[in-house]
């Protein structure tokens, strides 16, 4: 497993397949690059980089902050010399993509695909495309108070309901991953989260967006899909009806089919820029 030193000497893990376009894969909170195992049949025509998000899986250090972690995903892609990249944020790993894209490594990206998420998950006064103070407060205090029974739980919730034969075995293999996290840094990343307001970055991307969003997602509804559409200078949008929260793993062969669909629009990409 190849691992990059980051600038504060954490150890980030990350694999890296395929040849071709690269395709930058950022997991959502709790998860791991695991759960892009789906997309691997993109690995024929992509090079799959998907690293294991500070403070997850295999990549262990202090300071798990939505900043770090975008500072950890921008210097990993300068390590790789990664160009013409086309970043796929999940959740959290969308936070995360939208400050890299208005970094200094925005330069290394072509586009980015935006899978179930909100620019700000913290609804306020008149900004209701988030979650509840009530419900945020509520997973703080059960990431603080009973971390894996909420960690198992999330893995059956991130599913379209009811669950199907094929995520019926998904749901506890989800949950087990969950709870392999550290509570205390899950927790200092959900308060890290609570805290962003990313609107004022959007219009700032210059990258063409794709937006994904489950149809029987338990978190965001088709109306911040289609603020994010609006917001961003140059987006379209894409549900997928029988998904969740994560149409990557419940629907891999429409999703990839998608992601393919999406990046030949794309100008192309000379092989001599992209490097492996």
């Amino acid at each position: 497993m190849p691992h990059f030193t980051a600038s504060d000497g954490a150890r980030i893990a990350y694999e890296d397949q395929g040849r071709g376009q690269p395709l930058l894969l950022l997991h959502g909170l709790m998860a791991n690059r695991h759960f892009f195992r789906f997309q691997q049949p993109l690995g024929d025509d992509f090079r799959l980089v998907s690293p294991d998000l500070r403070g997850h899986g295999d990549s262990l250090g202090p300071n798990v902050t939505v900043e770090q972690l975008a500072s950890d995903v921008a210097a990993l892609a300068e390590h790789l010399d990664l160009k013409g990249v086309i970043g796929v944020g999940w959740s959290l790993g969308a936070s995360i993509l939208w400050q890299v894209l208005t970094g200094p490594a925005s330069s290394r990206f072509a586009a980015s695909i935006v899978v179930d998420m909100t620019p700000k998950v913290l609804n306020e006064g008149d900004w209701q495309l988030g979650l509840s103070e009530e419900l945020c407060e509520a997973r703080s205090a059960a990431i603080r108070d009973n971390f894996e029974s909420f960690a198992l739980s999330a893995g059956q919730a991130i599913f379209a309901q009811p669950l199907d034969d094929r995520t019926r075995q998904l749901a506890p293999w989800a949950g087990e991953e969950f709870a392999r996290n550290d509570a205390a840094s899950m927790g200092s990343l959900w308060a890290s989260l609570m805290k962003q307001d990313l609107r004022p970055l959007l219009h700032d991307i210059a990258q063409p967006a794709l937006i994904i969003r489950g149809a029987h997602s338990q978190l965001y509804g088709p109306d911040t899909a289609d603020y994010l559409t609006k917001a961003l200078p140059c987006a379209e949008a894409l549900e997928f009806h029988r998904s969740g929260h994560a149409p990557h793993v419940e629907q891999p062969e429409p999703f990839n089919a998608a992601v393919r669909e999406f990046a030949a629009k794309l100008p192309r990409v000379r092989e001599n820029q992209l490097s492996h």
